[in-house]
């Protein structure tokens, strides 16, 4: 594959060699002081963030939503594109797949994904069961922060992909009253109606959103609502308080995965078996409830407490049975900063605590859905199977950034990790319970050095460790039901158990700011053992199996460059932004695989996007996407082709701000292709159904106003 090889390295070296102006907002590299939060206009935030993320030795990413809500914003896969090192493609529906460095790179795609530690407004999402999607609502967000690997160490994340917060609007960034409304190809409408101000010391962000598709492909109709409340008050200029509340339904069809066959000839075409049994996922109302206090002590030092309810139901109808699953985690954080001198040299310490824990009622109950093989003769409802997963994550995590000369930074780190899994069949009688509990640990040493106030270069070296799921663990068991035992025959009777997945890994990169624009590079190489990877049996069925593998290697390069190529003195401007990640995932020595390449993500990732804006605030853009082909089971006997997408938007944004619409095309060649691939053990190169299409030619249109 020569040409998917070279051609985003080639685009790449074309921007680079442009001689453009430098955008206009700056990477702002100063030091971030401790004390109460400024805010001046609604993209004050966005700014901090960007500038206390580029303290971070190593790869990192800030997403302003400003941006992508300038075109159709229906999942995170549209909020996360033309992010250097994050893979992030529609599963179906809602759900995305997302890894960052491989992390959970064929891990329940979509539903419970993992390997990233995901926060909603700095407060705990991932629980021990994986990370829910369905409270993700963009519409919601002001920003998304991602600190890949393990720059998310000083968040208490110690997974191989790091973290990603998804931080929402508050009364400050947000108008008085907005209304928003998206329509478009394959019955897809998108509503919300929001508010926000500051009155006095108080301020709130109130929003009610609902969305509905009919699906590009064939039994996949979704529907969802939800709504959000951000409310905060500031006692005085050290004490200040916010509490959170997210609510969400959704409901989805699924389409289940199919051939190379069946996406070229016809990629609308659902996976026939899940078409008869009508399988679905539904998610009746997902509660999200938190509470963040923060007290600055003085200039130089604050404490910060968290404190979460999550409650996240599923009614899952797929395949012969229904699974009726109850999760609710609670969450506690501790976070203590300080600035002072360390033997004549400026420090700046953390330390951290936090806490999720699964509520006694986690579980779930099976039951005959459609009455077929060891179920026939048992009416639908007829109980087959009864398990609870309980878990627990408690990270304790030190760091501290110490000036060892000027403008070069030491950054060292120490976690201690404690988890707790235990899975247990409690119906039939027969079933077997398992319980692990481990003491863990991850470390972290840094460097970055600041040659310019436009250049700054970085590396550290990390350990990260990540335990496994305990639904996983009965689901990956090969210890059955035997004949005989009822509706539970050839159901799993006993759960197995699974080591943390750990890794040690190095970067190394730099960021700066010339006269070719914005830019980011980082290398990283990740030693894994143990590696969680799951894989489908046969092509019917539902959920993977999940096990450790031999040892494996992730390593890659991601890089980003936002240009400047034309300005005009009158405001008009001609840009390019964008991003390419390189990704070498294999097998070191395997018995059977060798060093074959891990299925499931893209070696070659590249996205672009080149965009003339008017000083009136109209502005027309071309984009690209350029995927390379992707193992489909770990045999690496077959792959699913590479490809290429275009498309365009046009837009107007008001130059008061008030207004705004976009005109969104997507796929203009109507191209067909594989958009995320769920890998089988060996297929020994036949086109079994392990993929999802992308989808085809779309138009979507949208307009939003504003009261400010």
């Amino acid at each position: 594959m020569p040409a998917s090889k070279s051609l985003p390295t080639a685009l790449l070296g074309l921007a680079l060699a442009c001689p453009a102006m430098a955008e206009a907002q700056g990477l702002e590299l100063g030091q971030v002081l401790i004390g109460a939060e400024e805010r001046s206009g609604e993209d004050a935030s966005v700014e901090d963030a960007k500038a206390r993320l580029a303290q971070v030795p190593g790869g990192t990413n800030v997403v302003d939503l400003r941006r992508p809500l300038q075109g159709r914003v229906a999942s995170n896969q549209d909020v996360l594109a033309y992010q250097p090192g994050i893979y992030a493609q529609s599963a179906g529906n809602e759900g995305v797949k997302i890894s960052i460095r491989g992390s959970g790179i064929n891990r329940a795609p979509g539903a419970h994904a993992s390997g990233l530690y995901a926060m909603l407004d700095g407060l705990p999402l991932t629980g021990p069961g994986g990370t829910p999607y369905e409270l993700l609502e963009p519409l919601w967000l002001n920003r998304v922060e991602v600190l890949r690997g393990a720059n998310g160490f000083d968040r208490g994340a110690l997974a191989l992909g790091g973290a990603i917060d998804y931080v929402s609007h508050t009364g400050y960034d947000s108008p008085l009253l907005q209304v928003r409304y998206g329509m478009g190809s394959h019955g897809y409408q998108q509503r919300q109606v929001s508010s926000g101000q500051v009155l006095g010391d108080f301020d709130y962000y109130l929003a009610v959103t609902d969305a509905r598709s009919d699906g590009y492909q064939d039994h996949t109709a979704s529907d969802s609502q939800g709504f959000i409340a951000n409310l905060g008050y500031r006692f005085n200029p050290n004490l200040e308080t916010r509490f959170y509340l997210r609510y969400r339904q959704t409901d989805n069809d699924l389409a289940g995965r199919v051939s190379k066959y069946s996406i070229e000839h016809d990629p609308r075409a659902a996976n026939p078996a899940y078409v008869a049994r009508d399988d679905r996922r539904e998610q009746p109302g997902s509660t999200f409830i938190g509470n963040k206090t923060t007290y600055y002590i003085d200039d130089d030092s604050s404490i910060q407490t968290g404190l979460v309810y999550h409650d996240y139901p599923m009614d899952l109808r797929e395949g012969l049975n229904r699974l009726k699953v109850a999760y609710s985690d609670v969450s506690g954080t501790f976070d203590y900063k300080r600035r002072d001198t360390l033997w004549g040299l400026e420090s700046q310490s953390t330390l951290g605590l936090r806490t999720t824990k699964h509520l006694p009622n986690a579980g779930a109950s099976e039951e005959v859905r459609i009455p077929i093989g060891n179920t026939a003769g048992y009416a639908p409802g007829t109980p087959m199977r009864d398990f609870t997963y309980q878990g627990s994550d408690s990270v304790l995590h030190a760091g501290n950034d110490l000036e060892i000369a000027d403008d070069l930074w030491l950054t060292t780190g120490l976690a201690a990790l404690y988890t707790r899994r235990e899975s247990a069949v409690t119906y039939p009688e027969e079933g077997g319970k398992t319980s692990l509990h481990h003491w863990d640990y991850a470390a972290r040493l840094g460097l970055r050095y600041q040659l310019t106030p436009g250049l700054q270069v970085f590396g550290n070296l990390s350990r990260s460790v990540e335990a496994p799921h305990p639904w996983s663990m009965i689901y990956s068991s090969n210890i059955r039901f035997p004949k005989d035992s009822g509706a539970a025959t050839g159901t799993q009777r006993a759960p197995i158990e699974l080591q943390n997945q750990t890794a040690t890994t190095l970067e190394l990169g730099g960021r700066g700011d010339a006269t070719l624009g914005q830019w980011s590079l980082s290398w990283y190489y990740a030693q894994v053992r143990h590696e969680l990877l799951s894989v489908l049996p046969d092509a019917n069925t539902i959920t993977p199996y999940e096990l450790n593998a031999s040892p494996t290697v992730h390593q890659g390069v991601e890089a980003s460059l936002q240009s400047t190529l034309w300005a005009s003195p009158t405001g008009e401007q001609l840009s390019l932004r964008q991003s390419y990640t390189f990704s070498d995932f294999h097998y070191r020595d395997d018995d059977h695989f060798g060093d074959n390449r891990l299925p499931g993500l893209p070696m070659h990732y590249y996205q672009g996007e080149l965009r003339y804006d008017w000083p009136l605030g109209f502005f027309a853009a071309l984009n690209t996407q350029l995927v390379s082909k992707v193992a489909v089971d770990y045999a690496n006997s077959e792959y699913a082709d590479p490809y290429a997408l275009f498309g365009a938007t046009l837009g107007y944004n008001a130059p008061k701000g008030d207004w705004q619409t976009w005109l969104d095309l997507r796929n203009l060649t109507d191209k067909r292709y594989a958009a995320t691939v769920t890998p089988g053990y060996d297929d020994k190169g036949l086109d079994a159904a392990r993929s999802t299409p992308g989808e085809g030619f779309g138009v979507y249109a949208g307009v939003s106003w504003s009261l400010r």
